[in-house]
């Protein structure tokens, strides 16, 4: 089917949040701190306030605000990042709070700072947080680690928390190991890149309600911190989502809170929109990380002995990801020993966030590394080895508690027989295998059903719609009501009335929301069935829908349109309305998997890397929607081509960022994309819609660790260090395929 969405996007008319009229609008503009670690002595606003059209200059104290942090929605006495708000201005037009914002001048007093894990872990080192902060509510919503073999430890200093996961005896399954593989893994610290930069608008009414409008994946989260900031109830706040440009984890909540307060403070409607550059310095990123892996097998090629150490650079905020990434490093695989330690830390940059799978590229980057290369050593095929340590439905995961139903089998068998694997290499071309998977994140959810007079119908949900799900919940609807997916409209509303669903995050709205849906549109079409067999003179369960009519089986010209059904439903003194309400919280997750191979050649003059075929196997469970399944897959595979190839935010020694334009920050374009072929497998999921999986974090985990694996094999080199520079293979690949030793020096010098 065509997707809801496509007609209104191709053709412009769809309504993004800055294209919304509101009247009496007025916007803001953001003072930035160029400091990574100050205190504010004073902010001279006198010119900016002076200028004509501006309504008001605004820092922490004027808002309120009681306590510093970096989380704050604006600096109050110190500020711990560079590109932290410190004022806003508001004016009648965006030039004009531009012209003001520029004549600001706020005088800092440098404190010292910590810029990077190094910094933030020596003794005596700057404290960024003013207090140990909590793990955040994403941590449970995207899967971190926590249960009986998990031991969380008390942080200390920079480090905002801290996990030890460990089963067996680790120096004895090291001692027994034929086989050792030990690196050191870095994956840089990267931004989504999304079409829509953060844009959010306020209307706070003369009764103290509020109304957001916003691009955001969550809008419950978006009520709550505004309700927060307000210190009023949430039910006073109204948050209409907006089309979302772009999200993958970026779009959760932000700018809202602060936009609520000033609106507020000036009594207007208030909308602030970042500029791309602004996205660059106050846009939160994906944290950088830092991962020590260990590990041993057997002769035969079994896997007994796996030590890890695991540090995350968070910016000026407490982390989780540490949790996500140890618990998929230890449960991947049948490992009998193992001890991985998780740090998450905290340093003088911009606060990091949630990007797409967080937590999952990096620990298969250092994974998949070490397991390619204990095949190396054993003189095993990669993909028998994995096959031979794989994990299996009852296995225990890495939190004590078993995998349900998998598709890690499957997906490594496909992988083993095809074309992209087994074919013969071209003269220079090296082949990298790698898999993934992400653990699923899964919650509540309802959906409204009802039949429109033209007997189309009207689905009510409350998930955010960033990947094509609406497409998805349309075919859903459907097939179970019998109709065409055409027929089938998504209605959404708003925080205040429409029904619940999980955050579009986690690959959960699929799975979470579609048993709701199924319900839903059950309960409608035995409504449908019960009033056209009152007509028809027969028992519902002799009656079929079929294309808008329910026939009798066996005599379909005895037959009713469900437009006549449901003309007749409302009639007065009727049933009523065709209605219902689907409810659902599944019991558990639906772990996604994945294996990718990559093709790739290496320039031996350049370290230029060009990928020539890539295949994509993924355990979807059920394809509600078929391309729209393919297109996550595009899109996550070229995702991940970005921060194996050229994605990296950089700082320099005080804490200012050096990437702030996509002229400096090394995005992948379409030339740079290669033909991916994809193959789909269904391993139904114990409680998904038709036993469907969800699909939006997998495509991206395991494409760091399948190219680096590839240009193992093209040049010698292991690349421990993401993305990859081109001087780091550059004249490399000859020397390394002359001897042993050379490939070993090879090895050594980035391992």
């Amino acid at each position: 089917m065509r997707r809801t969405d496509g007609a209104e996007k191709v053709s412009g008319s769809l309504v993004f949040t800055e294209d919304m009229p509101l009247a009496a609008l007025a916007h803001v503009k953001l003072v930035l701190s160029y400091s990574a670690s100050a205190r504010i002595r004073a902010v001279d606003a006198e010119a900016a306030a002076d200028l004509p059209g501006v309504l008001g200059v605004f820092t922490g104290e004027q808002l309120g605000l009681e306590e510093d942090g970096p989380e704050l929605p604006i600096a109050l006495r110190r500020v711990f990042y560079a590109g932290q708000p410190v004022a806003a201005v508001i004016a009648e037009s965006p030039a004009a709070a531009a012209d003001a914002a520029a004549l600001i001048e706020v005088d800092y007093a440098p404190l010292p700072a910590a810029v990077d894990l190094v910094q933030a872990l020596q003794d005596g080192a700057p404290r960024v947080l003013p207090e140990t902060h909590a793990e955040s509510e994403e941590a449970s919503i995207h899967g971190a680690a926590s249960a009986e073999t998990e031991t969380a430890q008390k942080p200390v200093g920079n480090v905002s928390s801290q996990i030890e996961l460990k089963r067996g005896d680790l120096d004895q399954g090291l001692a027994a190991s034929a086989a050792r593989v030990e690196r050191t893994f870095t994956l840089a610290r990267v931004h989504h890149g999304f079409l829509e930069p953060h844009v959010v608008t306020v209307a706070v009414q003369r009764d103290g309600s509020v109304t957001v409008w916003t691009p955001t994946q969550a809008m419950s989260i978006v009520r709550d911190a505004v309700a927060h900031a307000l210190h009023c109830e949430p039910n006073r706040v109204r948050v209409i989502p907006m089309p979302v440009g772009g999200g993958f984890g970026g779009k959760i909540v932000q700018l809202e809170p602060l936009v609520a307060l000033l609106s507020r403070a000036v009594g207007r409607p208030l909308r602030l929109q970042l500029t791309r550059s602004e996205e660059f310095l106050l846009g939160q990123p994906a944290p950088a990380s830092e991962i020590g892996l260990e590990l041993g097998a057997t002769r035969d090629g079994d896997l007994v002995a796996l030590r890890g150490e695991v540090g995350y650079d968070n910016g000026a905020t407490g982390g989780w990801h540490a949790g996500i990434t140890a618990e998929l490093m230890v449960s991947t695989y049948r490992v009998a020993n193992f001890r991985v330690r998780g740090r998450d830390v905290a340093t003088n940059k911009l606060p990091a966030t949630s990007y797409r799978a967080p937590g999952a590229p990096q620990a298969y980057f250092a994974l998949e590394s070490c397991v390619d290369d204990l095949a190396r050593e054993l003189d095993l095929d990669p993909i028998e080895f994995r096959l031979r340590n794989a994990s299996r439905e009852g296995d225990p995961r890495g939190d004590g508690s078993p995998w349900p139903r998998i598709g890690l089998v499957s997906c490594l068998e496909a992988a083993k027989r095809h074309p992209a694997y087994v074919e013969s290499r071209a003269p220079g071309e090296g082949v990298g295998v790698a898999l993934g998977s992400w653990p699923g994140a899964y919650g509540p959810a309802a959906a409204a059903c009802r039949v429109e007079p033209d007997g189309s119908l009207a689905l009510h949900l409350g998930s955010i719609d960033i990947s094509g799900s609406d497409s998805a919940f349309a075919v859903l609807a459907a097939e179970i009501f019998g109709t065409s997916a055409e027929r089938v409209r998504i209605v959404r509303t708003d925080s205040a009335s429409s029904p619940e669903a999980p955050m579009a995050a986690g690959s959960a709205t699929t799975y979470s929301v579609g048993p709701a849906v199924e319900r839903a549109v059950l309960e409608v079409r035995r409504q449908v069935l019960e009033l056209a067999g009152a007509r028809l003179e027969a028992a519902p369960e002799d009656l079929e829908l079929v294309d808008g009519e329910v026939k009798v089986k066996g005599a379909p010209f005895r037959a009713v349109s469900v437009r006549e059904v449901a003309v007749l439903a409302q009639r007065a003194g009727g049933p009523g309305p065709i209605h219902s309400i689907g409810r659902a919280s599944v019991g558990g997750p639906a772990p996604m998997f994945c294996v990718h191979v990559a093709r790739l050649r290496v320039d031996p003059d350049t370290g230029g890397v060009r990928v020539t075929r890539y295949a994509a196997i993924h355990d979807i469970g059920h394809a509600l929607s078929g391309a729209d399944v393919a297109g996550q897959i595009h899109g996550g595979v070229l995702q991940g081509l970005g921060r194996a190839l050229g994605e990296e935010i950089v700082y320099d020694e005080s804490g200012q960022l050096r990437t702030g334009s996509f002229a400096d920050y090394m995005m992948p374009t379409v030339d740079m994309a290669p033909g991916i072929e994809i193959e789909l497998l269904e391993v139904p999921s114990e409680h998904g819609p038709k036993g469907a999986r969800g699909i939006g974090e997998p495509p991206v985990v395991p494409v760091v660790a399948a190219l680096a694996n590839a240009i193992r094999d093209a040049t010698g080199v292991r690349l421990t260090s993401a993305p990859f520079h081109p001087e780091a293979l550059a004249g490399y690949p000859l020397a390394a395929r002359g001897s042993r030793s050379a490939e070993l020096r090879s090895m050594n010098s980035y391992g």
